[in-house]
Order: C-alpha cells, then structure tokens, then sequence
C-alpha cells in the first residue's frame, strides 16, 4: 500500500462517516429546519472529503482537477439548496405567498 493510497482511504473513510452520520441524524430529528441542518456535515464536509479521496486515488492530472470541480459545484449546490428550502419552508409556516 502506498501512502497515496492510504491516503484516499482516510480521507473516503473519513467522508463516508460524514454522510452516515447526517443520514442517522436525519433519521432521529424532527422539523424540516433541523434536519436541514442535520445535512450540512455531509454535504460541507462529507462531499468534498469523498472527492478528494478519488482525486489523490487518480493521481495529478485533468481527471482528478475535474473530480475535484465536480465536488466543489456539488459542495456549493448543496449549500445553496438547502438556503433555497429553507426560506421555501420558513414562509410557508409565516403563511406567506412570496
């Protein structure tokens, strides 16, 4: 095992945990506002974890510079997502139309 590879296992691993854990979160709390929050370990820190874990897996190179860009839009979509629901949901309980 080279170091490299240690490496992408650690950081997977580590990624993997963050996503389990928002996933038993989202399981346990209840409200729409919570568990928007419950997500954010997975997709602040889980997400870009896991793509980093395949970028050092590929090496350098065009292949892992573009594994890394697709993370960072999943990474900022997901973050923009849950904004976007979030205020969805907190008008609809004020009983705002827009």
């Amino acid at each position: 095992m080279t170091a490299g590879h240690v490496t992408a296992l650690v950081l997977l691993w580590t990624g993997v945990a963050f996503v389990l854990l928002s996933a038993l979160a989202l399981v346990r709390l209840r409200g729409t506002p919570m568990r928007l929050h419950a997500l954010a370990p997975a997709s602040c820190a889980g997400l870009p974890l896991i793509a980093a874990a395949v970028a050092v897996d590929q090496g350098a190179g065009r292949a892992a510079a573009k594994t890394l860009f697709t993370g960072l839009l999943f990474t900022a979509g997901g973050t923009a997502t849950t904004i976007a629901v979030g205020r969805a949901v907190r008008q609809t309980e004020d009983g705002e139309d827009g």
